[in-house]
């Protein structure tokens, strides 16, 4: 009796949790590269009543008798499905179609995202009069995005191999550029005093487990143990996608999906509470035997 009533708290606690995810999914519907999550249970342990048996010649075998014990949760999945792809205009507006992750670096950190929206910089003041360094292409919150930077004559330094990430940079493109735009394959170009240059190469990190990265905010992702070390190189290489400019992937949340997990949780917490009532009232029940 009292097991139930514990079995019925635990499922509580994990509709709750599955709420939650839930309640997440739907905030970010329209959040650009946001990946939703999943919530997967699994039964808590199992307390045997009497053992199983063997069979003999004069006896058949007989099963463990066992009583569950409840749920617990299993993992809270990150699905790395594709959102849809929205068009913007914007040439500093990327989206990758496939699998991959832009990099960003704050710091001498480096995180990654699907989200897109990138801007140019005012780039440093430098410290002669009357000149300016160049500006560098930045995401929403000022980190760099990274790459392979071409040299004068359009030559990527540093480039990746199949065996080295190469050396990453910040992309950088002189304030009197014009005519900005960026390739399939992440080769940014632009125009200089009437002559097409190269500015460099968009990094793109790939992961043997993307669903193990760490969601840090931001639309921001950290690689640990479960994801492994980031494989980075051009789009295009080595199963990594391409890079679609002027527009942006959208949040992979359904809310048709969504609203149905949503009443799923809600009858299976009803449910769970049912039980916790139904074992208090034979409780009660015993209870009002003496009297």
């Amino acid at each position: 009796m009292l097991r139930s009533m514990y079995a019925g708290i635990s499922g509580l606690k994990n509709f709750q949790t599955k709420l939650d995810v839930i309640g997440n999914n739907i905030s970010n519907v329209n959040t650009y590269g946001f990946k939703k999550g999943r919530t997967i249970f699994k039964d808590l342990y199992s307390q045997t009543v009497a053992g199983a048996s063997a069979p003999s010649a004069a006896r058949g075998g007989v099963n463990p008798k066992q009583v569950g014990l409840g749920s617990q949760l299993a993992a809270i999945d990150t699905l790395h499905t594709a959102g849809s792809t929205q068009f913007t205009g914007n040439t500093l507006d990327m989206a990758i179609e496939g699998d991959g992750f832009f990099v960003v670096k704050e710091g001498t950190t480096n995180m990654y995202t699907r989200a897109g929206n990138f801007y140019l910089d005012s780039g440093t003041p430098s410290t002669t009069a009357g000149t300016s360094n160049p500006a560098r292409l930045v995401d929403g919150d000022g980190r760099f995005v990274m790459g392979y930077k071409a040299d004068a004559n359009g030559v990527i330094q540093g480039a990746p191999t199949t065996t080295s990430n190469g050396t990453l940079t910040q992309l950088e493109i002189p304030t009197d550029a014009t005519n900005m735009s960026v390739g399939q394959d992440g080769t940014v170009n632009y125009v200089q005093n009437g002559v097409l240059k190269i500015a460099g190469r968009i990094a793109i990190a790939n992961f043997n487990n993307p669903g193990g990265l760490e969601k840090v905010g931001g639309n921001l992702f950290l690689n640990n143990v479960a994801s492994g070390n980031p494989s980075i190189g051009y789009s295009q290489d080595l199963g990594r996608g391409t890079i679609k400019s002027g527009s942006l992937e959208m949040s992979n949340v359904d809310l048709s999906e969504e609203f149905t997990e949503m009443i799923v949780a809600q009858r299976g917490f009803q449910a769970n509470t049912r039980i916790i009532t139904t074992s208090d009232e034979i409780l009660q029940e015993l209870v009002n035997l003496k009297r």
